[in-house]
């Protein structure tokens, strides 16, 4: 029962804070996360454990399919090459950065665990991208950048954190077989998610006319698409993805405009609350992980974490404007037809505002608290506190130092477009 009442306790700050956020113009993700951390430091406040998997099934497959529902799928299909670069290559070269970093940077941080830090840490966060860019002058394409990136980077990240850890449970790391895994979890997920849309899709055309029993069906069958990628071991992620974007098609061409209608607004209320239960737990969880680590390693830890932050924007702004200058040499070489349409292309502006929108959020925090406590001879996970906490860390200050910055940058941006 105390759990229920600090549950409706907290859904009514969220609800109060979002009123505010409003008035004070402060982005209200970064408001609830700075908020989540203060009440987590109140002495009679009980601990909220984050179940990993709760995190997966409960948050992820709504949250990702209310994003993929509204992406725009010929917006998607012209910046796909943008999107997969930094949904797929730049993931991994981020988590080989951060590796490397931790590995000379952290004491006793040996190969393998580095690679798990870098793996927890590679994927920018769906949710976070999207609430925080929210209400900005942002351009469309850099929007659908942002939200189509995120929609496919975390499959890249769990990959890549499946592999690290496997590789510290000792076994043996053989490339080509983790790519042939990546590309079946990836192509697996893309054919559950297709599969259950074409079936969704018939349902929904012999009960469209019944609006109570439409919805249900919108709203039970991002789970169970998870579930059953998930059953199958391929990936939930690109399930759920390729589930939104279908049906977002299917309903534009069937679905009355009262059920359109009814339906956002019940999606959108959903997704008010669950992207304000995420900040909040971000943020709670803050003062009972820094309980697990000693009080002379918390400064340095978090130092730590500053510099981890550091690198991972320096590498995806390189990668950003690298890909940048890749489209422009591939849009000006006129032998043949042309491989990329004028609309991809990056600016300046839209490149510092992707590279700057690279938070990380609630998914990095369910794989961190997610790491097994055991090996499998029995011994305890080496530093595992300290992963767990520089990963959260490395979250709240991409959350708060990035978040809070972003605006400015925006506003400075188009400022300067504009002179």
């Amino acid at each position: 029962m105390e759990n229920y009442t600090i549950i409706i306790f907290i859904l009514a700050i969220v609800i109060g804070l979002s009123a505010f956020a409003d008035k004070s113009k402060l982005p209200y993700p970064i408001l609830l996360v700075i908020v989540g951390v203060a009440i987590g430091f109140i002495p009679t406040m009980n601990e909220i454990e984050i179940n990993p998997e709760i995190i997966f099934l409960i948050f992820l497959p709504p949250l990702l399919y209310d994003a993929s529902f509204n992406i725009s799928p010929k917006d998607f299909k012209i910046n796909i090459n943008t999107i997969g670069t930094l949904a797929i290559s730049l993931v991994f070269m981020t988590a080989l950065g951060i590796a490397v970093v931790a590995h000379y940077l952290i004491p006793g941080m040996s190969w393998s665990l580095s690679f798990v830090l870098g793996s927890i840490l590679s994927a920018t966060d769906a949710v976070a991208a999207i609430s925080i860019t929210k209400g900005l002058k942002i351009s469309h394409k850099t929007i659908t950048i942002l939200e189509g990136e995120s929609l496919i980077n975390d499959a890249s990240a769990l990959v890549a954190y499946r592999f690290a850890v496997a590789a510290l449970m000792g076994s043996a790391f053989v490339l080509w077989k983790a790519t042939l895994d990546f590309i079946v979890l990836l192509g697996g997920g893309f054919l559950v998610g297709f599969v259950l849309a074409k079936i969704l899709a018939f349902i929904l055309t012999k009960v469209h006319k019944n609006m109570n029993v439409t919805i249900s069906f919108t709203l039970l069958m991002p789970f169970v698409a998870y579930l059953v990628a998930e059953h199958l071991h391929v990936s939930g992620v690109i399930a759920v993805v390729v589930l939104g974007i279908s049906i977002a098609r299917f309903s534009n061409k069937i679905f009355p405009e009262n059920l359109k209608n009814n339906s956002k607004g019940l999606w959108d209320l959903i997704i008010f609350l669950l992207n304000g239960l995420i900040f909040i737990l971000i943020g709670l969880n803050f003062r009972y992980i820094l309980k697990d680590i000693d009080n002379d390693m918390v400064l340095p830890y978090i130092g730590y974490a500053a510099i981890i932050t550091i690198v991972a924007l320096l590498i995806r702004m390189g990668r950003i404007f690298l890909q940048k200058i890749n489209l422009q040499k591939a849009f000006q070489n006129t032998r043949g037809k042309r491989k990329v349409s004028e609309h991809a292309l990056l600016d300046f502006n839209n490149s510092i505002i992707l590279s700057w929108s690279g938070m990380r959020g609630i998914v990095s925090l369910a794989i961190a608290i997610g790491l097994p406590k055991f090996l499998e001879d029995g011994t305890p996970f080496p530093q595992r506190n300290a992963i767990i906490f520089i990963s959260v860390a490395v979250v709240l200050l991409t959350l708060i130092g990035q978040g809070l910055t972003l605006p400015w940058i925006v506003k400075k941006l188009n400022l300067r477009q504009n002179e």
